[in-house]
């Protein structure tokens, strides 16, 4: 009996250390679930942010680089979307990325967003409005 609560006790333990998250684990490269884009996510100070570093059309019908034009702030509507800053101000708590913004270049929109470890290789984006529960996610990739 004693054997296998010793054995039991080795497993727990050793599922929690291969499960639990390292603030660190995010950074990298992740292409998004169309294959459209590939977001870099870095850290600054504590906390994590990540900007589109490719896109699959950069370029525009003139053949010029496809530029922020839905952005609600007219002034940024010539920015490039390419480096564009599109995840911003994550803070590692819980296991999780929180009470950070995603915004979305394609309708101008910014949204509350919470990011997952699914798996080391897949990042779970939950974007939403107002409560988790009422929102979209999606599943990012790791790029090697």
């Amino acid at each position: 009996m004693l054997r296998k609560t010793s054995l039991l006790i080795a497993f727990i333990a050793f599922s929690l250390q291969v499960f639990a998250q390292k603030k660190d684990d995010i950074l990298g490269k992740w292409i998004n679930p169309s294959g459209e884009g590939q977001i870099e996510i870095y850290k600054r100070g504590e906390k994590f942010f990540g900007k589109l570093v490719w896109i699959k059309d950069p370029n525009d019908e003139n053949g010029k680089p496809k530029t922020d034009e839905k952005n609600p702030n007219e002034s940024l509507r010539n920015k490039p979307i390419l480096g564009l800053e599109i995840l911003k101000n994550f803070e590692f708590n819980g296991g999780k990325w929180q009470d950070g913004t995603i915004y979305d270049p394609k309708s101008g929109k910014t949204y509350s967003c919470k990011l997952t470890l699914k798996e080391p290789n897949q990042l779970s984006i939950r974007g939403y409005i107002g409560v988790s529960l009422i929102g979209r996610t999606e599943v990012w990739k790791r790029i090697k």
